[in-house]
C-alpha cells in the first residue's frame, strides 16, 4: 500500500485528477481499501516487473440505500506508465468483477472535463458520457469540472430480485 499511496499522492500534489489537495496518508489509504473490501468490492492493485505500477477500485456511489446497486471507480497509473494498457487492464478487471456481484451500473466522476485520457480510457471500456459538471471543484487556483460517465454492469436496469425493494 505504500506504493499506492505514493502514486495517489503524486496525482494529489501535480494533477486535478482528484479533488483531494492534501495527499492521505499511509494508514488513511488502507481504511480506504479496507472500507471498498468490507463491502465485496475489488480493490486492485496492478505489479509488473515486481513494481507496483497502478491500482483501480470500486466504492460505493452515494450512501443512501436506493443508490446500493451503483458504484463509482477510480483507477491510476503510476507517473510516466500512462497509454501502455495499465488502466484498461486494472479498470477492465474491476468492471468484470463487478459484474459478477449485486451492481447493476458503475459511474466515472472524471476530475478535470480535459481529462482526455481518462475520458478515452473510460469510453473503451463501455463508459458514455453524462454531463459535464461546470466548476464544481477549485484547486490550483482556478474553478475545475467534473465530467461524469456511465457504465451499465451486466443485467443493468433489468429486472432485479432484491427483497429489499
Amino acid at each position: 500500500m505504500a506504493a499506492v499511496q505514493a502514486i495517489y499522492a503524486h496525482y494529489v500534489l501535480t494533477s486535478l485528477a482528484t479533488f483531494e489537495e492534501t495527499p492521505p496518508g499511509l494508514e488513511e489509504m488502507r481504511t480506504r481499501r479496507r472500507a471498498s473490501r468490507d463491502l465485496g468490492l475489488p480493490y486492485l492493485v496492478g505489479e509488473r516487473g515486481g513494481e507496483i505500477v497502478g491500482f483501480a477500485y470500486a466504492g460505493p456511489y452515494r450512501a443512501r440505500p436506493a443508490y446500493r446497486f451503483t458504484v463509482e471507480d477510480s483507477v491510476y497509473v503510476a507517473p510516466g506508465l500512462a497509454a501502455r494498457g495499465i488502466g484498461s487492464a486494472l479498470l477492465g478487471e474491476v468492471i468484470a468483477r463487478c459484474e459478477r456481484g449485486p451492481w447493476r451500473q458503475m459511474i466515472a466522476v472524471v476530475g478535470d472535463s480535459a481529462n482526455a485520457g481518462s475520458i478515452a480510457l473510460h469510453r473503451r471500456l463501455g463508459f458514455a458520457p453524462m454531463c459535464v459538471l461546470r466548476a464544481v471543484g477549485y484547486k490550483f487556483g482556478r474553478w475545475v469540472d467534473t465530467a461524469l460517465m456511465q457504465r451499465a454492469l451486466g443485467a443493468g436496469d433489468g429486472p432485479l430480485n432484491d427483497p429489499a425493494s
